[in-house]
């Protein structure tokens, strides 16, 4: 099991940090290999399942989530969301929160655990680093809109 946690701080409001870090469609155009797709009907919200595909062929998998927790920001008070992985490979939860930050900024933090079955405790090390590298870039390029 993996736990790792991602902070970044953001020149966006709240709202638009939240609505950016919740299009789910858009987490496939930033991890690499990676097509996502919205299982239930909009709007999003505790009870939203989608489902992640990574990998290339016979060596992609998928990694079904549902939304658990659904507390968007409001009036510049924090958002909050947690995501259940329900995989078959891949277990755990993500939680993504928002927070008003220094001169009218937002700051993210992100936090993970994965479970990744079949795979050894040994390689924890090595998913913990691959997982952060892959995720911060994600969160980075969703931040920025692109």
């Amino acid at each position: 099991m993996v736990i790792f946690q991602l902070e970044r701080t953001a020149p966006l409001s709240l709202d638009e940090a939240w609505r950016r870090l919740t299009e789910w469609h858009r987490h496939g155009e930033v991890v690499p290999l990676t097509r996502v797709t919205v299982v239930t009907p909009p709007p999003a919200g505790e009870g939203t399942v989608f489902v992640a595909r990574s990998g290339l062929g016979p060596f992609a998998f998928d990694d079904r989530m549902e939304v658990t927790v659904w507390h968007p920001p409001a009036d510049d008070e924090p958002g909050r969301c947690r995501l259940e992985k329900r995989g078959r490979l891949v277990r755990g939860w993500a939680e993504i929160e928002v927070w008003p930050g220094p001169g009218g900024r937002t700051r993210v933090v992100w936090r993970e655990e994965l479970r990744i079955r079949f795979l050894p405790s040994p390689f924890d090390p090595l998913v913990r680093t691959t997982a952060r590298s892959v995720f911060g870039r994600a969160v980075n390029r969703l931040l920025r809109g692109r």
